[in-house]
């Protein structure tokens, strides 16, 4: 059974017009993959697993972030996971998204295009994993309505795993190429600790950090609890919620995610 791997759309904040919000934040696009479980999901910070040759996932979530400009979300976000060649695995997020203003109509439609290469540089030994995690962001979603990033983005990452029993960890560290009118290019770096418990439980916590992806805000610090509930060998049930703990006023009060997987 594979770990927990979980990413999240890249989250821009709306930037503000004269007497309206405006241009608003992109919710990008989030990763996830591993073999028979999940991949970067329910989680931001993405994993180094790799769904095996000619093996495929297919996830459906729900998640969505509450910050001062208003919720931001995904319902439904459909995720697809191959493995064409050993050690490689492509990935295709497909979001319907959503964005509700304070006092505000909600607004909602597709969102942010996201592909996705996985590639593991070396192979597990001992437990350890490491891959390469390139991601590239179409900017399909509209984002003066609050569902696109206004802009490409594209994510240069590694991501490395350890493995001792049940007790597993791993991390992802990239810079994303944040293009798009008053966006900037900004580092992430997340953490990773879960446990198997038993079959079916696996539970653990993040803690992840985002420079500032657009102009005029701050470098953001979040954490999340969550883990998978494995029904069968085929399917599992993901989720997880967190908040910020510095600039959560701003970027993060409260997010919550929740996503069903089918592996093949």
């Amino acid at each position: 059974m594979a770990s927990v791997r979980s990413w999240k759309p890249v989250m821009t904040a709306p930037r503000a017009t004269p007497g309206r919000v405006g241009q608003a934040a992109s919710f990008a696009a989030a990763m996830l993959v591993a073999p028979a479980v999940q991949c970067g999901a329910p989680f931001q910070t993405d994993d180094p697993v790799v769904v095996e040759f000619r093996h495929a996932e297919v996830l459906l979530h729900y998640q969505s972030t509450l910050e001062s400009i208003g919720r931001f979300g995904t319902l439904p976000g459909l995720e697809l996971h191959y493995g064409p060649f050993e050690s490689t695995e492509v990935d295709l997020i497909l979001p319907y998204s959503f964005y509700t203003p304070p006092g505000g109509a909600t607004a909602t439609g597709y969102g942010d295009t996201v592909l996705g290469l996985k590639y593991t540089l070396v192979p597990d030994s001992d437990g350890f994993l490491l891959s390469a995690v390139p991601k590239i962001s179409f900017p399909s979603g509209d984002g003066s309505r609050g569902l696109g990033n206004g802009g490409s983005a594209i994510l240069l990452a590694l991501a490395a795993q350890k493995t001792i029993g049940d007790f597993t960890t791993y991390g992802n560290a990239g810079y994303w190429i944040n293009n798009g009118a008053g966006n900037r290019d900004y580092w992430f770096v997340g953490g990773v600790a879960q446990y198997r418990f038993s079959e079916r439980w696996t539970l653990g916590g993040e803690i992840f950090y985002d420079g500032p992806p657009i102009d005029g805000q701050r470098s953001s610090l979040g954490f999340n609890v969550g883990g998978y509930f494995t029904v069968d060998p085929k399917t599992q049930l993901l989720f997880s919620m967190g908040r910020g703990l510095v600039n959560a006023a701003q970027s993060n009060r409260v997010s919550t995610y929740f996503g069903v997987q089918w592996s093949f």
